[in-house]
């Protein structure tokens, strides 16, 4: 039976996340009303003149700088023609001849081991608007707010063979991009979208198959799908004796199908040649050399400073760097209650317990740090215990309260007088003579229940250590 290999090379639109569009001062903000963030530039009016958003530049140098590339020195806009309804200019402004970045890779790892991946380019470019198809009146409706929205497009090289290698590209390129603040790269919003070039081979050829592009991918989960799914569907038609067509098809995640969309086209379809309304761009040694300086720290970078300044486990120093959002919290955190190892058990238990129960991610937090670090803070005097600390955690992350305000008004401190709990105790010994006579007869989880009969009659508020103390004491 022949054995097959696959072929994969992705092209990654990444939304920048600059505050105007890249070619006129309109807003980049997600979720306006349609065609609030508008004007003649952006929606193709004739006479209409761009100009180029510095901050576009600086975003896609700094990615290029990350992923490892050569920053060319002097760029140009060219026009990408074609029609079609969302595109009022009938022409989309991007880089073909000389993009802004070059030859560059990154590393990742699977399951198999380390392995990297060539990017054969990055260049900028505008967003076309968004058609909204409306089922009951059959008609389409155009939103031309994401018309002129900065993109950087990364182009892969056919180095990756799997939907796990690819998973783990993407994600490498989200996590560097977040880093950088260049992007939010969600996916469910469109900021980061992702096109699978794929073609199969016998294992061993040197020439590639007929690859054909993957659109309409949305989430990682999808992406995996779709390659399975376009490889086989590949693979039978060459067992088949059939020709794989050269093709651009539409991949629909709810009925796990792929259906062509129209022929592949090529450079020379679009007919492209240089914007002739945009000047080229020169990147001077000393611009280049200023971005170079505002590169932050890395993933990398932090996970070994995290081992190394607090002590961390790799473990931990892994989980909280897998996010920005989450290293930024952590940091803030520790600074602020000087407990590393305690903000980071609260931020990966807890926190990510709420996270997953909620259906969010770490980009959502929206508590403050101190919040947290105060939390901390009476959890480790004793002025409440584990399971309030717990409760009042929870109105934290909801709500962003007081912790320290919130036990006040809630009555919620710890009872520490050793006379008043010791009365408490007695009573429930009383009151529980089955408990402990088994527990004088061996049976040490009876201990258990009195120390819940206590907390019930305390309401939570006594300390579980003192408890158990006094009632071995009793017992």
């Amino acid at each position: 039976m022949k054995q097959y290999e696959t072929v994969i090379g992705l092209e990654v639109h990444v939304e920048l996340a600059t505050k105007t569009k890249i070619f006129c001062g309109c807003s980049t903000a997600f979720g306006a009303k349609p065609n609030v963030h508008t004007c003649p530039v952006c929606t193709g009016m004739p006479g209409s003149l761009p100009v180029l958003n510095k901050q576009v530049v600086e975003y896609a140098v700094a990615v290029g700088l990350a992923t490892n590339c050569e920053i060319t020195s002097y760029s140009k806009f060219d026009r990408k023609n074609y029609f079609y309804p969302d595109n009022p200019q009938n022409y989309q402004i991007s880089q073909l001849y000389l993009p802004i970045c070059r030859n560059g890779s990154v590393e990742i790892e699977t399951e198999a081991g380390k392995k990297s991946v060539g990017i054969h380019e990055i260049h900028m470019e505008e967003d076309a608007g968004k058609l909204v198809h409306d089922e009951w009146d059959d008609c389409s409706l155009v939103d031309f707010n994401r018309s002129g929205v900065p993109l950087i497009e990364i182009v892969s090289e056919p180095d990756m063979r799997s939907a796990e290698e690819v998973i783990a590209y993407l994600d490498k390129l989200r996590m560097t991009i977040q880093y950088l603040g260049a992007s939010d790269c969600k996916l469910q919003e469109g900021s980061m979208r992702a096109d699978v070039n794929l073609s199969v081979r016998e294992a061993g050829a040197q020439e590639y198959g007929t690859r054909t592009e993957m659109k309409n991918l949305n989430s990682f989960r999808a992406i995996a799908r779709a390659i399975e799914n376009e490889r086989n569907r590949q693979i039978d038609l060459i067992e088949s004796g059939e020709k794989v067509v050269q093709e651009t098809r539409r991949w629909d995640d709810t009925k796990e199908y792929s259906y062509a969309m129209r022929s592949k086209e090529d450079a020379q379809d679009y007919r492209y040649f240089p914007e002739p309304d945009l000047t080229p761009i020169v990147i001077s040694d000393e611009w280049l050399e200023a971005i170079r300086k505002k590169q932050p720290e890395m993933r990398e970078e932090k996970r070994a400073r995290y081992k190394e300044e607090y002590g961390l486990p790799e473990y931990d120093a892994a989980i909280l760097t897998g996010s920005k959002r989450m290293a930024d919290m952590f940091e803030a955190v520790a600074a602020a209650c000087g407990k590393p190892k305690k903000a980071s058990n609260w931020l990966m238990g807890e926190t990510m317990r709420l996270l997953k129960e909620n259906g969010q991610e770490a980009d959502d937090l929206a508590f403050s740090p101190e919040n947290l670090a105060k939390l901390i803070g009476l959890a480790d005097s004793g002025a409440v215990n584990n399971t309030v600390a717990k409760e009042v955690f929870e109105e934290i992350f909801y709500h962003d309260v007081d912790p320290e305000k919130y036990v006040e008004e809630k009555g919620l401190k710890s009872v520490n007088d050793e006379g008043e709990l010791r009365g408490v105790i007695e009573q429930v010994v009383k009151d529980n003579p089955q408990s402990v006579e088994d527990y004088r007869n061996g049976k040490e989880k009876a201990i258990g229940f009195l120390v819940g009969q206590t907390m019930k009659a305390m309401k939570g508020k006594a300390d579980p250590g003192m408890v158990n103390r006094i009632l071995k004491e009793l017992l």
